[in-house]
């Protein structure tokens, strides 16, 4: 079980293995920390362990070997899928986390409020999720965590299903509320260009059973432009981590 640590570690993995019941070997020696206040993408093959990762830090799932540390008091987690409740509004549905851990009613409605202000969804507060682009139901599920103000995000690949247009003016939403959040981030993606816009550093896994190949830190500094994503340094970080990943792929 992760054990909260006094430290300015977010969350640190140490030698983390992880078997499944029927023998599949998922992570093995998985070492790495996330400080406080660092975005740390993970990019690897498919099935390497990337959301097994994810699942073991949030404490849905446990590591068969090694130790998990979180130094963060609250966690976000933010699934593939925005996984709302398809019979309550917006405003309803980013309630739902303050409403189950029992904060008043008012101050619900104003963590919310809040919330939708940052996400750019004030207006959307009383529709239904139906009525909602694919891009603003990831944004009402981003919502819905900000309301327990988290030190720790977790993002298991939110953006991977739409489209590149409101991919990347997702990405750069989230850049803005981590400016002025700073939470410390662990974001999974099948993407290096998003790997590498979004990050301070950015992890390279090898195929199962997975475990950290590379660290890279990623040279720019916040705010970050769009204009950066076409520049030659960006794609030359971009090449260096796919030149890691086709070793992993080795």
């Amino acid at each position: 079980m992760p054990v909260t640590l006094a430290t300015k570690t977010a969350l640190q993995f140490s030698s983390v293995d992880k078997t499944f019941k029927d023998g599949t070997v998922a992570l093995t020696g998985a070492d790495f920390a996330v400080a406080a206040g660092d975005f740390t993408s993970i990019v690897g093959p498919s099935g390497c362990g990337k959301s097994t990762l994810l699942r073991i830090a949030s404490g849905l799932d446990e590591a068969t070997a090694g130790h998990v540390h979180v130094g963060a008091a609250r966690l976000g987690y933010v699934f593939q899928d925005a996984t709302l409740l398809p019979w309550r509004t917006v405003r309803a549905n980013v309630e739902l986390l303050a409403e189950l851990h029992g904060l008043p009613k008012a101050e619900r409605r104003k963590r919310s409020a809040e919330a939708l202000e940052l996400v750019g969804l004030s207006a959307f507060a009383k529709h239904m999720p139906h009525e909602l682009s694919g891009g603003m139901r990831m944004r009402t599920s981003l919502a819905r965590s900000l309301t327990l103000s988290p030190d720790l995000f977790l993002f298991d690949e939110p953006f991977g299903a739409l489209d590149e247009i409101t991919r990347e003016r997702l990405n750069d939403e989230l850049l803005s509320l981590f400016r002025l959040q700073r939470f410390a981030a662990l974001f999974i993606t099948h993407s290096v260009m998003e790997a590498v816009f979004l990050s301070t550093r950015v992890l390279v896994m090898s195929g199962r059973p997975g475990r950290i190949l590379a660290d890279v830190e990623i040279p720019f500094e916040y705010p970050r432009e769009p204009s950066l994503r076409f520049s030659a340094q960006f794609a030359a970080v971009c090449g260096s981590i796919s030149a890691h990943l086709r070793g992993a792929h080795a």
